[in-house]
């Protein structure tokens, strides 16, 4: 028996090192965001302060471990056995539940899947010994640290609205204060401003964030306390004259603020979260300690040595950080994470994420009426200058190179952030800083009306999705914790192996998912984030593009009917597989229409006109497909009756006829021949006749009952869709012929894939 729970001791330290790669690539969005967004500088030097703040933070959050120990729970009232098993499902529950947010890009929090998960899996514990017992689920209360449980759960969606709340004030006023030509105001309130911000940080991080401290003597801490406001007003001074004196330099001291702030928001993300990582396998550790020297069973040893205040010893804390610098550099989920936050505060227009709901819709209605009412009231000339203190600076030239927002909201979201986490850390409230950091970034954004009437509907969806994000971890942490614990308390090693076996197998698939997202995120970035060039590159561009997709379209059209004449349920799956995929690709060239439109050397509407036509004809396509594929699954799937040797034939001649079609059509948009084009559109009328004597045919099979009626159905559908299918392949030959001759070009294109 004392071979199985130490098994469990190292299999904790074990999910603790993977809890700490997935929680990092989660919360890193938390202290990245900021500096990332405004591109402060560059990516190796925003992460190297980022690094150096978590090393230096995670030697701070040694008070913060009791949350594992006693927060959530009563330990006094759990054994050794019983305490391990809330400690495993825990553990288990949180690597899976972050992946799963990571492989999405969608921010968490760790804070509250872990305090979660620990009520979930202490609640399921406590009901199984109170069902042992006899006793009455009145007596939970005495198990679960209610009133604890309440103050750090309140605490952490309180901070919900308060975060966004100070944001957008802070932001608002320092619009008015600098405005978007911050370079012009800051030689004269720069440095005050400046001074106060960095004064803020030093006193959280520093005289707040010391409590924290393991290695931190009793005495120190108390001549800080002692001398707080003193150490706050040299604090105060000394900043105004270092910013002062870098005004005078001509340094961007807000450059500064926002490197400084990336350092203390990672330094306060260490000091708070590093808990939600490595707290519970400290906890079962010294749980294991004092139980191995006890002499005791394990399901006798009373756990009320956990009530006790335990400083963590510094080289566990030091090693955790190292993991975590190492994932900070290393994980490429962190960046999807932090995409998100940029994009959704981010003050340009563009390509937006998330689709407009109908709480959006109904929150924006209403704010623009609200907003109405208020211009009413202010008096114009006060709204003028308001306004024009909002104006922001036209892109230059090379806009794929802007920041998504400026220095000034980068430095107040991370002032306040840290601020916001620091003050929690020190009260060893935790915090949850993806909340804080999220709401905050979001706050300044409306302040700094980022939100237009082009975007604000996707952004305030996004905030929606990602806010229901959270009321889903809670409910997610809770349930699957619960769950987790009952089988580990139930079935013992067996439910241990089959749940780390599950684990694995989960995580492995997220990780195939992310990648694949991720090479479609790279082919897209490199599509858009290319040089300009001329009008006739980008025709060859997406003349060999519709091509391609012609090619797929044929060779999905032949494995539709294919799998529906002989059955084939299997090659059907893959064909909607492999539709999917076209579509998303549909979607890529979405993404770069507006791009490639900007990216044409020649004032040239023509050609911006053909890229537009392209993406509609290739909509008006993918329609045809995804009509022609559904049908052909699901009626295999439902197991109707077969197509009869005859439609069987003329399915697949039908199928011939259309493949040779598409096939020219990519000849031609490949070569750009005239000859090529003048072939097309002498053979699309003879295959639309073969269609309609096909049509014909249905026809009197279905009077003669020849033909079944749900085949003969689908047949005609089938046709009816090829048609159209032959149609658009058709206007994409007479599209660019068009545009050759509009251009004047009376050489063949030649164009490579």
């Amino acid at each position: 028996m004392p071979e199985l729970y130490l098994f469990i001791v190292i299999l904790l330290f074990v999910l603790a090192i993977s809890d700490l790669i997935v929680g990092v690539s989660n919360d890193a969005v938390n202290f990245l965001n900021s500096a990332i967004g405004s591109r402060v500088a560059s990516r190796n030097v925003i992460m190297i302060v980022a690094s150096l703040g978590i090393f230096v933070g995670a030697t701070f959050s040694s008070g913060m471990m009791e949350v594992a120990r006693k927060g959530i729970f009563n330990p006094q009232f759990f054994f050794f056995a019983e305490i391990m098993v809330i400690f495993l499902a825990v553990m288990l529950t949180d690597i899976i539940l972050l992946d799963l947010f990571n492989t999405f890009g969608m921010p968490t929090s760790t804070t509250v899947s872990i305090v979660f998960e620990l009520l979930g899996a202490a609640v399921a514990v406590s009901v199984l010994k109170i069902l042992a017992a006899g006793d009455g689920m009145d007596t939970l209360g005495q198990y679960i640290n209610t009133s604890s449980a309440i103050a750090i759960i309140s605490g952490i969606f309180l901070s919900v609205g308060i975060a966004f709340a100070i944001g957008a004030i802070l932001q608002y006023l320092s619009r008015l204060l600098f405005t978007f030509e911050y370079k012009k105001r800051i030689p004269w309130v720069g440095a005050l401003w400046g001074g106060v911000a960095l004064t803020i940080l030093t006193f959280f991080l520093i005289f707040k964030g010391a409590k924290g401290a393991s290695f931190i003597s009793d005495e120190v801490l108390g001549w800080i306390k002692a001398n707080t406001a003193l150490l706050i007003g040299i604090s105060l001074v000394f900043w105004i004259i270092v910013m002062q004196i870098l005004v005078v330099l001509k340094v961007n001291i807000l450059r500064l603020i926002v490197l400084f702030g990336t350092f203390s928001l990672a330094m306060a993300f260490a000091g708070n979260d590093l808990v939600n990582f490595i707290g519970v396998p400290i906890a079962g550790f010294e749980s294991y300690m004092a139980w191995s020297g006890s002499g005791e069973e394990a399901g006798q040893y009373s756990m009320e040595v956990l009530q006790r205040p335990v400083r963590t010893r510094t080289y566990m804390l030091l090693l955790a950080g190292l993991i975590m610098i190492l994932t900070l550099w290393l994980s490429r989920k962190s960046r999807s994470v932090t995409e998100t936050e940029v994009n959704l505060g981010r003050q340009s227009e563009g390509a937006e994420r998330f689709s407009p709901n109908m709480l959006a819709r109904g929150i924006v209605r209403y704010t623009r009426l609200m907003g109405a009412g208020f211009q009413r009231i202010i008096p114009n000339r006060l709204l003028r200058k308001t306004n024009n203190r909002f104006e922001p600076m036209k892109p230059s030239d090379a806009a794929e190179d802007q920041a998504a927002f400026d220095l000034v909201r980068a430095a107040v979201n991370l002032t306040v952030a840290s601020m916001l986490i620091s003050f929690a850390t020190s009260l060893k409230l935790p915090l949850s800083t993806t909340y804080v950091s999220f709401m905050v970034a979001m706050g300044t954004s409306l302040a700094d009306r980022a939100w237009g009437r082009e975007s604000a509907v996707y952004r305030v969806a996004g905030v929606l999705n990602v806010i229901g994000g959270w009321f889903g971890t809670a409910i997610i942490a809770f349930s699957v914790s619960a769950t987790f614990a009952w089988l580990i308390f139930q079935f013992g090693v067996w439910a241990i192996g089959g749940l780390v076996i599950a684990a694995v197998f989960f995580i492995s698939r997220t990780f195939l998912i992310h990648q694949r997202k991720e090479r479609r995120k790279e082919a897209r970035e490199a599509a858009t984030g290319r040089r300009r060039m001329p009008a006739q590159e980008l025709q060859a561009e997406t003349a060999t593009y519709i091509a391609g997709t012609l090619d797929q379209v044929r060779t999905l059209f032949r494995q539709s009917v294919e799998g529906l004449v002989t059955e084939d349920l299997r090659l059907l799956s893959d064909v909607s597989a492999q539709m999917q995929a076209l579509e998303e690709r549909h979607e890529d060239l979405k993404y770069r229409l507006v791009s490639s439109i900007q990216k044409v050397e020649e004032d040239d509407t023509e050609i911006s006109r053909l890229y537009l036509l392209v993406y509609d004809l290739e909509q008006d396509l993918l329609q045809s497909v995804r009509l022609v594929t559904d049908a052909c699954r699901d009626y295999v799937r439902n197991s109707l009756v077969p197509f009869s040797p005859g439609q069987q034939e003329q399915l697949r001649e039908l199928t011939r006829a259309v493949e040779r079609f598409l096939e020219l059509v990519a000849r031609a948009l490949h070569t750009g021949h005239p000859d090529h084009a003048v072939q097309i559109l002498q053979e699309k009328p003879g295959l639309l006749q073969h269609i309609e004597e096909l049509l014909n045919d249905q026809v009197r099979g279905l009077r003669q009952r020849t033909y079944g009626n749900r085949n003969t159905m689908l047949f005609f559908s089938l046709q009816l869709e090829t048609k159209d299918i032959v149609a658009v392949a058709a206007r994409f030959v007479k599209l660019y012929r068009r545009h050759q001759e509009a251009e004047g070009m009376t050489h063949p294109l030649l164009f490579s894939r």
